[in-house]
C-alpha cells in the first residue's frame, strides 16, 4: 500500500537523522549527545512540551491534537542507546567512537519516532496527546524502569503504550505481533562453591568443587527437560565456569555463571526455585558450602490482547493485511519495554529490516527503506487511538 506522501517526504530528514545518530553512538544512560539532539529536533517541531532528564537521560515531546478536548494520551517509545561493539562496515556513516556502535538498529527506531513526531506535530489531526518517549539504556541498564520510577506515566497520564523494534531477515515492510509473550525474561544467576582445596593426588583429602560444578552444570539442564512444560519455552546456559590455576592442584572455589530465559512468569518463578534446590542439594552431598545470586532483569514482553489487535489494524492500513504476520513464534531475547507493558496495556512490534546482518552484529545496519513504514505506523496509532 502507498505511504501517505506527506510521510514519505520526511524520509530524507529522517535518513539524515538516522545517520547522524548511528555516527555518534552512545552507550546506556550516558548519552548526552543522543538526548541533546532528541530535544533540540522536538523543540524544532514545536512540541507542547520537552522534558529531558527523565530516567536520568530519557527525554519525552509532549504533542496535543486539535480535535476536541480529550485527555487521553497514548505513548509511543523509541530506544536511544547502541552497543559496546566495534563496527566493521564501511559505511561512510559509520561510528566514530571506537568500541561503540548503533548494531540494534536503535538509531532508526529514533528517527522514525521523530518523523512521526514532525508529522504530528504538523497536523494534529487526532485529539488528545501523544506522548513521544525516547528511552536510554535499553541495552541491559532498564531504562524503562527508570523512566516509569521518574514518574512517566502518571505524570504525562500515558494510558496505552507502544514500541516497535526492527527485525533482520524479514522483508522490509512487513509487520510481525502476536498476543502474549513474544519476548523472554533475562535472568542472571552467579553461583560460588567453596570447598576444600588441595594436591590432585590426594582427592581423598580435598573437597572437590570441580566435580560439584560439573554435576550443577549438568542437573541445572534437567530444569528445561523434567520440569517446564515441554509446550513452553525455557533457556538454561551456564555460560562460565572458572576454577582452578595448575594441572595438580584441586582447587578451593569454583565460580559459575549464567543466564535462564523464560516466557511465562509462572515459569521464571520456577526456574529460580529449582536452581536453588539443586545447587542447594548437590552441594549438601559434595560437603562443599554453595552461594547462589539469582538476578532478575527484564521481564517476559507479554503483549496485551485488545492493543495487539489494534496495533495490528494499523500495520494494515499501513503495508497491506497480506503484509502484517500476527502469529509470530516467541524469541529468547528480552526487551525492557516489557517494563511497561506490566504497567500500561499496549503492544510490541517488529518491522522488517530486511536482508541484513543480525542484531549485535558488527556488521549490522538500519535499513533506511524501513524509516516510511515505521513513521507511518507510529502516526497511525495515535491518529487511529486518539480520533475525535
Amino acid at each position: 500500500m502507498p505511504i501517505n506522501p506527506a510521510i514519505q517526504d520526511l524520509v530524507p530528514d529522517a535518513q539524515a537523522w538516522r545517520r547522524e545518530l548511528h555516527a555518534h553512538p552512545e552507550l546506556l544512560y550516558d548519552l548526552p549527545r543522543t538526548a541533546a539532539f532528541v530535544a533540540e529536533r522536538l523543540r524544532e517541531f514545536g512540541c507542547d512540551e520537552v522534558r529531558t532528564a527523565i530516567g536520568r537521560t530519557g527525554v519525552v515531546g509532549v504533542i496535543r491534537g486539535r480535535k476536541g478536548d480529550s485527555r487521553r494520551a497514548i505513548g509511543l517509545r523509541a530506544d536511544m542507546d547502541a552497543l559496546p561493539i566495534e563496527e566493521t562496515t564501511n559505511l561512510p556513516y559509520r561510528s566514530s567512537a571506537p568500541g561503540k556502535m548503533h548494531a540494534c538498529g536503535h538509531d532508526g527506531h529514533t528517527a522514525m519516532l521523530l518523523g512521526a513526531a514532525r508529522h504530528l506535530a504538523r497536523t494534529r489531526d487526532f485529539s488528545g496527546a501523544a506522548i513521544v518517549i525516547f528511552q536510554p539504556a535499553e541495552e541491559g541498564g532498564a531504562g524503562a524502569q527508570a523512566m516509569i520510577d521518574d514518574g512517566l506515566l502518571e505524570n504525562f497520564a500515558i494510558e496505552e503504550v507502544y514500541a516497535m523494534h526492527n527485525a533482520p531477515n524479514v522483508p522490509v515492510g512487513v509487520f510481525a505481533i502476536r498476543k502474549g509473550p513474544l519476548m523472554a525474561s533475562a535472568d542472571f544467576f552467579a553461583i560460588r562453591l567453596e570447598g576444600k582445596g588441595g594436591h590432585a593426588a590426594f582427592p581423598h583429602q580435598c573437597v572437590d568443587t570441580i566435580v560439584a560444578g560439573a554435576q550443577i552444570v549438568t542437573a541445572l539442564q534437567t530444569i528445561v527437560s523434567r520440569n517446564v512444560d515441554p509446550l513452553d519455552s525455557c533457556v538454561v546456559s551456564v555460560a562460565r565456569f572458572t576454577a582452578g590455576s595448575k594441572d595438580n592442584i584441586l582447587p578451593q572455589t569454583a565460580e559459575l555463571e549464567g543466564t535462564t530465559r523464560t516466557l511465562l512468569p509462572a515459569t521464571r518463578d520456577l526456574v529460580e526455585r529449582r536452581m536453588r534446590e539443586i545447587v542447594s542439594g548437590i552441594a549438601a552431598a559434595s560437603g562443599i558450602s554453595a552461594i547462589v545470586d539469582y538476578r532478575r532483569s527484564y521481564p517476559p514482553t507479554i503483549n496485551h490482547p485488545a492493543q495487539t489487535d489494534f496495533a495490528a489494524s494499523v500495520a494494515r492500513r499501513v503495508a497491506g493485511p497480506e503484509r502484517v504476520l500476527t502469529e509470530m513464534p516467541p524469541v529468547m531475547g528480552a526487551e525492557d519495554f516489557s517494563f511497561m507493558l506490566q504497567a500500561r496495556p499496549g503492544a510490541f512490534i517488529w518491522l522488517g529490516n530486511g536482508d541484513s546482518a543480525g542484531l549485535h552484529h558488527p556488521e549490522y545496519d538500519f535499513n533506511d527503506a524501513a524509516l516510511p513504514y515505521g513513521m507511518a505506523y507510529f502516526v497511525g496509532i495515535v491518529e487511529t487511538a486518539l480520533a475525535a
